[in-house]
């Protein structure tokens, strides 16, 4: 599990999160959702060891999240933040060995090649294996990404809104994706997401911030609901049923 104790955190002097203390459970999909400048890309940073603790406390399983613990946490937890820079003249299978660096120090090995042809089959990338970044659409290339810190190999993936600029499909593919890891390999998925209802479809547990501050948590059958949407959201959208799942009308 992710411990956050006592988390603060100003930027000239203005206060970005006020005390944040939650856990984020071991396995499954976990979504930080709020409105914008609720705080949810500062705590996930907090957490991605992005952004230096000012106050507080934060652990994944046993292991404070601290630069001294960078090399051994990088073997605990993969991040995807939302500006991710690359060559693009790198060819997918060459951004997707970057994830093997913590393993290998950039001297790749066998095992280190087996998991990214490992990596490229989880993503169906192997027929793009030998394309240039540049010349993929931008779902394909979000899909390239995500199996780059899944060739980490680690048991957490933080991902910070991945869904910007995708289509309904690409992104619908991708949270599949991300659903079948937690399900069918034991991963945890921390993600940032600004759409509801993609949060609610997916997620196991949602973290509602608001102002800097944890509103609400808990399943999306409890949380997404007219109330959450009038007093997080300042809106009056209606919420649909389909199925189980909480649906955020239009």
């Amino acid at each position: 599990m992710i411990s956050i104790e006592n988390l603060s955190y100003e930027v000239a002097g203005a206060r970005i999160l006020s005390d944040i203390s939650v856990t984020l459970p071991k396995g499954g999909v976990t979504a930080l959702i709020g409105p914008n400048g609720a705080g949810k890309s500062s705590l996930f940073s907090h957490v991605a060891r992005l952004l230096p603790l000012q106050t507080g406390r934060i652990s994944v399983d046993d292991l404070a999240v601290k630069p001294s613990n960078r090399r051994a946490l990088s073997r605990k937890l993969a991040i995807l933040p939302q500006q991710v820079h690359f060559a693009t003249r790198l060819t997918v299978r060459e951004l997707i060995q970057f994830g093997r660096y913590p393993h290998c120090q950039g001297s790749l090995k066998a095992d280190d090649y087996a998991m990214v042809d490992v990596a490229l089959a989880a993503f169906e990338l192997t027929p793009l294996a030998d394309r240039f970044l540049d010349t993929l659409s931008g779902g394909q290339r979000h899909k390239a990404h995500v199996a780059m810190i899944y060739a980490q190999d680690t048991d957490y993936l933080l991902l910070d809104e991945p869904l910007n600029n995708l289509d309904i499909a690409a992104s619908r593919t991708l949270m599949a994706l991300l659903r079948r890891l937690a399900d069918d390999e034991g991963k945890t998925v921390v993600i940032v997401l600004h759409d509801i209802n993609f949060a609610a479809q997916y997620a196991d547990h949602l973290v509602v911030l608001k102002s800097g501050r944890i509103e609400r948590e808990g399943k999306p059958s409890d949380l997404v609901t007219e109330a959450l949407l009038s007093e997080v959201y300042s809106t009056d959208a209606q919420v649909a049923m389909v199925g189980d799942t909480p649906f955020v009308v239009p």
